[in-house]
């Protein structure tokens, strides 16, 4: 599951034209100048790629066809390993085939970070939560690389090292570090051509030909936690809340989308991400008071509270999970 919600959410954000300059080989570096210049390389360079996601023994890959077009963002991710699908993204609407069961899924999601776009909060937050430290240069798919490591100052999120392409500051391997540095998963680019003829065309029609497949469209509302009914009485360290969604199922027939009403709401650091999602507690279903599972860097942890069930994911320590999950409370 975790393989397949990353090349769902890989792409996150909108074109942009602006640029900044970042100070390479030096600790002078600030956060903020090497983040803008890696947003703008990821929002609006065009390429082709195959990248590639490991974790211990697992590994995943994809195919990716990136385009922007002035505010216009449009992409295809392949999979090359696991379940076959196809998801395109164009802005905020994604639509993902499943040739083998002849199902698309039509949904519309919001803005979610992801490798190789990494950043969501605005640079003063990551500010209070990392330290930034230029590492020496190296090569990655045959391209000179600037290389920074961001030290959490607290354990409530892990450390990462970045990889970002020297002339643009496309991201080009990213790796998840834990406490004592060490490689909990990694990201990266196997090949990538940059600035490829991409059409956006010919991406957009391609994700309009439905012919021959059961489109499942989820029905998602926009809410808060507190509109749910739910209060987070916890530190989130850092966290800010970046979306929350009621998700209704209208065809529950579906093997791709659970069924029933969930809320699911997103919280995030700027770079780390965490989801929660709240819904009735069905002894059917849920057979187990509270789990625990992990996958690299990504905990996921489910508990009962009462008549619900709560289960929180991310790319987190377990302790920062712990926290969100147990720090839920409904509404008197």
């Amino acid at each position: 599951m975790k393989w397949l919600l990353l090349f769902l959410l890989i792409s996150s954000l909108v074109c942009s034209r602006t640029q900044a300059q970042i100070v390479s080989g030096t600790e002078e570096t600030t956060l903020a100048a090497w983040l803008q210049k890696v947003n703008d390389a990821s929002r609006h360079r065009a390429y082709t790629g195959t990248f590639v996601v490991s974790a211990g023994d697992a590994m995943s890959s994809a195919k990716i066809w990136h385009v922007c077009d002035g505010a216009q963002q449009m992409e295809r991710i392949e999979t090359l390993s696991g379940i076959a699908k196809a998801t395109f993204r164009h802005n905020d609407q994604v639509v993902t085939f499943y040739p083998d069961d002849k199902v698309v899924l039509a949904e519309n999601r919001a803005s979610l970070s992801s490798f190789p776009y990494l950043f969501k909060s605005p640079q003063t937050s990551l500010e209070e939560s990392y330290q930034i430290r230029v590492l020496p240069g190296d090569r990655v798919v045959g391209l000179d690389t600037d290389v920074v490591q961001l030290k959490p100052k607290d354990t409530a999120r892990f450390g990462y090292r970045v990889w970002t392409e020297k002339k643009s500051g496309l991201v080009l391997r990213l790796q998840v570090l834990d406490a004592d540095g060490r490689v909990l998963e990694q990201s990266a680019f196997s090949e990538l051509q940059l600035d490829a003829p991409v059409s956006m065309a010919k991406l957009s029609a391609m994700m309009a030909n439905t012919a021959g497949y059961r489109v499942e469209r989820p029905d998602l509302h926009k809410t808060t936690a507190l509109e749910q009914g739910w209060i987070l009485r916890a530190n989130t360290s850092g966290f800010q809340p970046t979306g929350c969604v009621r998700r209704i199922l209208v065809t529950p027939q579906s093997s791709h989308v659970p069924s029933g009403a969930v809320t699911h709401c997103m919280f995030s650091d700027g770079l780390a991400n965490l989801s929660l999602f709240m819904e009735p507690y069905d002894a059917r279903r849920n057979t187990r008071e509270s789990s625990s599972e992990v996958s690299g860097a990504t905990h996921t942890l489910t508990v009962r509270s009462g008549e619900w069930w709560i289960t929180a994911v991310g790319e987190v320590p377990l302790r920062t999970l712990q926290s969100f999950a147990l720090g839920l409370e409904r509404k008197k």
